[in-house]
């Protein structure tokens, strides 16, 4: 097992320091200020990372906007050699931000697991079976593959010119499904229910959904637009308020691209959605 020192305690690096030291990593934590932490993990703060000559992988669990700064000041430490890894969590990023350790001889790379992380102690179970975007030099993208396995991810490779990409696909799966989520919860609140029941409701449909998506990926899309019922997606807009009906005519456009409807019902349906969509 490595010794592993993770810089930044926010969610991520708390939750990642978790998983890592129960599956029986020496892991040291360093953060810009003392706040508590889960056992049995202790927090050292202030300056730079007292312990960085006793680890052996180095992980900047800090904000995007935040690696370059912190991985400047850990080099004019001189305490990064050669026989250190250094990461970092971004997934939009490569290794640029961490170039300031390239003349340490350390080995740069990038682990960015594909999980939303809101409560650091169920990070272990959170983890497991999530993807871990890695990239970098060789011998830090297969450190990184190892922590990874460790904790139960699937590594897999993403070519630095790809991240933006990956990215996206990260935030449009994550994000925007709370922002569904938010808008489903509005409509069914204006139709009269209960905030409770309303995302009771929505969270048993979402998870139904994601595990027919996870089954049967795009084939899993059900609903008025791919059935080609004109009058019911009508319907719809004809109660929708324009800031929502602009985004259901624009997600059902890219549901047309996912359906096998007859021509003529296509154009009908294409035509609708771009009239009310405008």
């Amino acid at each position: 097992m490595s010794a592993v020192g993770i810089v930044g305690p926010g969610r991520a690096g708390l939750g990642l320091a978790v998983a890592l030291t129960r599956a029986g990593h020496d892991v040291r934590l360093h953060g810009r200020r003392g706040k508590p932490v889960p056992p049995p993990l202790r927090l050292s703060w202030g300056g730079p990372p007292p312990w960085l000559d006793t680890v052996t992988v180095l992980v900047l669990a800090v904000r995007d906007d935040s690696i370059e700064p912190t991985a400047t000041a850990i080099a004019s430490t001189g305490a990064v050699t050669a026989h250190h890894v250094v990461l970092h969590l971004s997934g939009l990023l490569d290794t640029a931000p961490l170039e300031a350790l390239r003349a340490s001889g350390a080995a740069l790379g990038v682990l960015h697991p594909l999980q939303a992380i809101a409560q650091p102690d169920a990070a272990p179970v959170r983890l497991r079976g999530a993807l871990a975007a890695l990239s970098g030099d060789e011998r830090a993208v297969r450190a990184a593959a190892e922590l990874a396995e460790s904790i139960g991810l699937r590594p897999v490779r993403v070519a630095g010119d790809a991240k933006a990409r990956y990215h996206a696909a990260a935030a449009i799966a994550s994000n925007y499904l709370v922002v569904l989520a938010a808008v489903a919860e509005r409509l069914m609140e204006d139709a009269g229910l209960a905030t409770g029941d309303a995302r009771a409701g929505i969270t048993a449909l979402m998870e139904g959904t994601l595990a027919n998506v996870a089954a049967d990926g795009p084939a899993a899309l059900t609903g008025p637009i791919v059935r080609g019922d004109v009058a019911t997606v009508r319907a719809h807009l004809t109660v929708l308020p324009a800031d929502l009906r602009a985004l259901y005519c624009a997600l059902g456009q890219v549901a047309l691209g996912l359906s096998s409807l007859d021509e003529a019902t296509r154009d009908r349906m294409v035509e609708l959605l771009k009239r009310d969509g405008e």
